[in-house]
């Protein structure tokens, strides 16, 4: 996770951002304070990456990168104003020795659009990660990557509307997908919840889970409901200011495949 201790919203790069709305970074500071101690407080451990100033957005930690095993990829960001981000974090995997490191060649904006659901990566494209970055990050993590089109520019990455909750299941909102990336993830999860409008726009998908604690927005009613009723134990988290620039809990938090 990186702090937001330079979290702003000064540009407009998707569709939830307002510079002209104003931001209360020491709010953003405690419900991101709040978020790391909730990992923390069920037995995850919590790597800060130090934030860089004039990076208002580095504090989505998800697009930082990939790590799976023993092989690393720091992103490739489609935007100018988030580009320095890709090098600050190859800098800091670098620095923890993170094995099988390389820089994206193409654009590829970390577990943004990357999501490991089993053995599987499921692959965002449309809006920001590209198709040539699927066979990108395919062959340097040697496992299949399925790609799946997004076509809603509220949910510019897959981790806004799919939510990985096992190696077997997922959350996800269909709408948000092309009609053919629909029927791929309808047949290979036949079990998967589905999410309600109001949770997808709430960002309710853009969560985490450890195969049983799911850590999601507490606006998120209905999907914490269904969760629940599938045996999961769904967390709250206010995540209402980190929002205002169009990320949630997830964004703020690159998981670590081992």
């Amino acid at each position: 996770m990186c702090r937001p201790d330079y979290f702003d919203v000064t540009y407009c790069i998707n569709p939830w951002m307002d510079p002209e709305a104003p931001v209360d970074r020491a709010l953003a500071l405690l419900q991101w304070e709040t978020l790391r101690a909730t990992y923390e407080e069920y037995g995850h451990k919590v790597d800060v990456v130090p934030g860089v100033p004039g990076l208002p957005d580095m504090v989505f930690a998800a697009n930082g990168g990939l790590v799976v095993g023993d092989r690393a990829m720091s992103a490739r960001f489609t935007h100018v104003q988030r580009a320095a981000e890709g090098p600050a974090y190859h800098n800091w995997f670098a620095q923890h020795g993170l094995a099988g490191l390389v820089d994206a060649k193409e654009v590829n904006e970390g577990e943004g659009d990357f999501l490991l659901v089993g053995d599987r990566m499921l692959a965002g494209m449309g809006f920001r990660s590209s198709l040539a970055a699927h066979r990108e990050v395919a062959q340097h993590f040697s496992r299949p990557v399925l790609s799946l089109e997004l076509v809603d520019p509220r949910f510019y990455h897959l981790d806004t509307v799919l939510l990985p909750l096992d190696d077997n299941t997922i959350a996800y909102f269909p709408p948000a997908f092309s009609a053919e990336s629909q029927a791929v993830l309808a047949e290979l999860f036949p079990d998967a919840i589905v999410a309600t409008d109001a949770d997808a726009e709430v960002l309710g998908l853009n969560g985490v889970s450890d195969g049983l604690n799911v850590f999601l927005s507490d606006k998120a009613v209905a999907l914490s409901e269904a969760l629940r009723a599938r045996g999961y134990n769904p967390i709250g988290i206010d995540m209402s200011e980190l929002l205002k620039a169009g990320g949630s809990v997830k964004c703020c938090t690159l998981e670590i495949h081992e």
